[in-house]
């Protein structure tokens, strides 16, 4: 068995993965660790998920952890950060849930974060964890930045289009319209029922942190780095993202080989179900709890651009369950262990 920790446990990210992990076949969870909820019991905080954790959470204890085959850190960046300098070379693996350790560059952090990097040494140092699109380099890695939330709807919709005949790569936007999990479990009057209800707003035009992280992608899968132009938005449900991007090409696409260049792409990512436009686009509430990305590629016409829409749910596929994910290939399991259903085998005629 895997024994793993969850360090962030009291956030919507961490009780993610106390729920994942509980249900995984070949996982214990050893011990949750927060900071600000240090000492609380579990089902406290999480009612519904009280039958999961029935203990207090502790604090950030090095010598508790020390004993894990899996840590994963979903604390704020700066304190993941430090978390996994503590920790490395201590426990088994480390898997970051954090922006903290995505980008290489201490000063493309700082503009891009607001802040100095805390341990700019670490930088370079973690794999990256979008296993459709980096799964090699996670074999036995002991340090994993898992993508951001953003960031991994835009280069799973991206990433066959850079590579499609006719596409100008070197730009794309983004439109991106995300629940309010997104920003964590934190007292914030901007996140307050009365101020989202009923509302919709664009938020961090031009500088949010999710922009290198994609650049950075994009320019090693195409070779090309793009100029990117990406709206988040905040809109009033709890969970999920739809993101749309937007690339142009020369007039020369049609859309049914496209659909089959994609599916062809994603051939052997059981996460990612590519969706025929003419019957379906993604939506949320297909993806909602799950570790699915949809994507549909959207070849328009008129516009001269090939639009695809995907969806995923920000503390599934964009936090917890992609970390199983890696975790699962970090350990050398099958990605889809312990997050998709293994029916049991069917009894025979008659039997009951």
């Amino acid at each position: 068995m895997i024994r793993c920790s969850v360090v962030g446990a009291s956030g919507f990210a961490g009780a993610e993965l106390v729920r994942w992990l509980s249900q995984h076949p070949d996982v214990v969870l050893r011990s949750l660790h927060a900071s600000r909820s240090a000492g609380e019991r579990w089902e406290r905080l999480y009612p519904e998920h009280q039958h999961l954790w029935q203990d207090k959470i502790q604090g950030f204890d090095e010598e508790t952890l020390k004993g894990s085959d899996v840590v994963f850190l979903a604390q704020p960046h700066e304190a993941s950060v430090r978390s996994a300098a503590q920790l490395l070379g201590k426990v088994g693996h480390i898997i970051d849930l954090s922006g903290g350790l995505r980008l290489k560059d201490p000063q493309a952090y700082e503009a891009w974060y607001g802040h100095p990097h805390p341990e700019p040494d670490l930088l370079g140092s973690a794999v990256y964890g979008i296993p459709e699109l980096f799964g090699e380099d996670l074999p036995g890695a002991k340090l994993v930045a898992c993508g951001g939330c953003y960031a991994t709807a835009a280069q799973l919709a991206t990433a066959p289009a850079v590579n499609l005949p006719g596409i100008h790569k070197d730009q794309i936007t983004l439109s991106g319209l995300s629940g309010t999990s997104g920003a964590g479990r934190k007292a914030d009057i901007a996140l307050s029922f009365t101020m989202v209800s009923g509302n919709l707003k664009a938020y961090r035009v031009g500088h949010h942190q999710h922009v290198p992280e994609i650049q950075n992608s994009l320019e090693s899968l195409s070779g090309v780095r793009p100029r990117l132009t990406f709206v988040p938005h905040l809109i009033p449900i709890e969970r999920g993202i739809l993101l749309n991007a937007v690339l142009c090409h020369d007039g020369r696409l049609d859309q049914e080989k496209v659909l089959a260049f994609f599916q062809e792409f994603y051939a052997n990512a059981p996460f990612v179900r590519v969706l025929d436009p003419s019957k379906s686009l993604p939506e949320v509430n297909a993806v909602r709890g799950s570790n699915f990305c949809d994507i549909a590629p959207v070849v328009d016409e008129a516009g001269q651009s090939l639009v695809i829409v995907a969806a995923i749910d920000n503390l599934g596929k964009g936090a917890a369950s992609q970390a199983i994910q890696v975790m699962n290939l970090v350990c050398g399991m099958p990605e889809t262990r312990g997050l998709l259903y293994e029916p049991k085998l069917l009894l025979a005629s008659g039997q009951v």
